[in-house]
């Protein structure tokens, strides 16, 4: 190798040389990317403690999860509980009937709390109204039962005709405001992925 060559390669090992210096060093899993390592590693470090369960009822839903997470409850859900299958989508306008945890349980605060609700306006029923099911294989009652918990409550495959039985041959559009006035199957027929037709009224309305 003469002198020209040999400097030539001696110049190109002290770049890199340099260049591998300047490179941050690499913890294993951490892909180099350092904050987020940080970041993972303090919410891992967040245990869980044990906590007193308040009581939620009454409160409008959206003051029942600030009062939980400042409980240290973080964990929380909540859902219909007239059993219509509605979204809680705006909380202050929905008010807590029932908790799944009892008052004054002490329980961890990784345990999910569960609010049943109903919109301000609304009564509170004596308990949940639960959700219609077929896992019998049997056609459920869905008489009183919003459309779209009956929808819910069938194969996602199955074929589903509404019809509107008030006279006015209006869309059925929103269908946790509509409610089952009759059915065909009839209730407790066996299920066979059979097309079902759903006859509705808006609730607040009477059934023919």
């Amino acid at each position: 190798m003469n002198r020209r060559t040999l400097a030539g390669t001696t110049a190109v090992l002290a770049i890199l040389g340099v260049v591998t210096a300047c490179q941050p060093t690499k913890t294993p899993g951490s892909n180099g990317n350092t904050s987020a390592a940080t970041a993972t590693s303090g919410s891992d470090s967040k245990t869980a403690t044990k906590k007193t369960v308040p009581n939620f009822v009454g409160m409008s839903l959206q003051s029942a999860q600030d009062t939980a997470q400042e409980a240290g409850f973080y964990s929380l859900k909540s859902h219909d509980a007239l059993g219509r299958a509605r979204m809680q989508i705006l909380d202050r306008d929905w008010k807590v009937c029932s908790q799944n945890v009892k008052v004054g349980t002490t329980a961890s605060t990784n345990t999910e709390l569960d609010f049943g609700a109903v919109k301000l306006a609304e009564t509170c029923p004596s308990k949940d109204q639960a959700a219609p099911s077929a896992a019998d294989g049997k056609m459920p009652d869905f008489r009183g039962k919003s459309v779209k918990a009956a929808r819910a409550a069938l194969d996602s495959g199955t074929s589903i005709t509404v019809n509107d039985v008030s006279g006015d041959d209006r869309m059925v559009l929103i269908e946790s405001n509509w409610q089952v006035c009759s059915q065909k199957p009839s209730a407790g027929a066996a299920l066979k992925r059979q097309p079902v037709t759903l006859d509705a009224v808006k609730y607040g309305e009477n059934c023919p």
